[in-house]
């Protein structure tokens, strides 16, 4: 009996990710190649394909495991998550969380916060331009209105923390770096990742500045994230740091 739709969908799914169906094959016709040949071509094409993307998408986990280990990663990943969209620069949000769960991986405790700092980039890259808040914009209001004042961030901004140094091991794996061993313990990171004109960039945020940026991006207002910068971090200077990240156009105007 011929499969319904519905199921040959199904099989044909459960067929790319190695569950062999015997009733798929018999519904595809066989040719100068037999069916379960045609198959298994298109399955391969599949996971080389979806590699690709993945590995442009997570450049950084890839240069860190080495090309064979990223291949391996790629095959359990995507046997458990194929993309649902069209749009092979939106595939792999669950990359990071999965790294995070990935038991051979283990012995790298980093790599979870490498993978969501590169799919933060691939976000922002793909970001739109918009208009950015300035601090000319600010001359109009009344200094009374600021500290209730909420800002958002820009398109595509987006806060990375972690317990790991990630500028340093990003830095050692880039094309061209002198490489070298990077101290786990050698403190945490807070990272804006932004876009940029033609490419996507993040800095360096001290403890109370990522206090700060966290608070706005949570809908508070500046008052109430200057109270949380100031919490984490005694010496946090608002006056001096609100400047350096409307110079970074860190956030989108106002609206």
């Amino acid at each position: 009996m011929p499969l319904a739709l519905r199921e040959l969908q199904a099989a044909f799914a459960a067929h790319i990710v190695d569950a062999d169906r015997a009733d798929l094959v018999a519904a595809v016709v066989g040719d100068t190649i037999p069916a379960a040949a045609r198959l298994s071509v298109y399955r391969h094409h599949v996971f080389e394909s979806l590699g690709t993307a993945l590995a442009a998408t997570f450049p950084t986990v890839r240069a860190l495991v080495g090309a064979d280990f990223f291949r391996t990663l790629v095959r359990a990943f995507v046997g458990q998550s194929l993309p649902t969209q069209p749009v092979l620069a939106e595939y792999g949000a669950g990359f990071p969380a999965f790294l995070a769960g990935y038991e051979p991986a283990r012995d790298l405790p980093y790599l979870a916060d490498i993978g969501r700092l590169d799919w933060a980039l691939n976000l922002a890259f793909h970001a739109s331009l918009g208009d950015r808040l300035r601090a000319a914009d600010f001359s109009g209001i009344p200094a009374e209105r600021l500290p209730a004042m909420s800002v958002a961030l820009a398109a595509g901004a987006v806060l990375i923390s972690s317990p790991y140094p990630l500028d340093r091991i990003w830095a050692a794996s880039q094309p061209g770096s002198a490489g070298g061993t990077v101290d786990l313990n050698s403190g945490a990171a807070h990272l804006l990742v932004l876009r940029r004109p033609d490419d996507s960039a993040f800095v360096s945020l001290t403890a109370g500045e990522a206090a700060f940026v966290a608070s706005l991006a949570d809908g508070k207002s500046l008052e109430v994230a200057a109270g949380a910068a100031f919490q984490a971090d005694a010496g946090f200077d608002l006056s001096t740091s609100f400047a350096r990240l409307l110079g970074l156009e860190a956030f989108a105007a106002l609206q």
